[in-house]
């Protein structure tokens, strides 16, 4: 009779054990995670540090809230004045909202290197030689 008192008093230890390291996420301080509870966005954004999810219902997202330095590969563009110009830039950005930018665009990253690259060579497009040059 205690024999099984205490086996099952150690499966259900170790079952909780597991279940508890299953949903212990840790966000770190230059992080936010967003989650999702069964596919919809869950309103609060998780703060960083020790955090418990719903194993197998939610999904933890971390995105990162540092500014981001990310090259620009080199454009070809024709200026105003029809001179065949190659600019290389580098981007500097920050998230500001966790959860928009992961619900809103399907990859950040990747959108805001698109958008940099196509501001320039609209740029390179409405300027002179002399302009660009200074």
């Amino acid at each position: 009779m205690v024999e099984a008192l205490v086996t099952a008093g150690a499966t259900a230890v170790s079952v909780g054990v597991v279940y508890v390291m299953a949903a212990a996420r840790v966000v770190k301080q230059y992080e936010r995670g967003v989650v999702f509870r069964l596919g919809r966005l869950k309103s609060s954004v998780r703060g960083p540090g020790f955090t418990l999810i719903i194993p197998f219902v939610d999904r933890l997202r971390k995105v990162n809230m540092q500014i981001v330095t990310m090259p620009v590969p080199a454009q070809d563009g024709i200026t105003r004045d029809n001179v065949t110009v190659r600019v290389d830039a580098v981007i500097y950005f920050k998230v500001v909202d966790a959860s928009e930018a992961i619900v809103q665009v399907e990859d950040y990253r990747f959108a805001v290197s698109q958008m940099a690259q196509t501001s320039l060579r609209s740029i390179i497009g409405k300027s002179d030689l002399d302009d660009l040059l200074s």
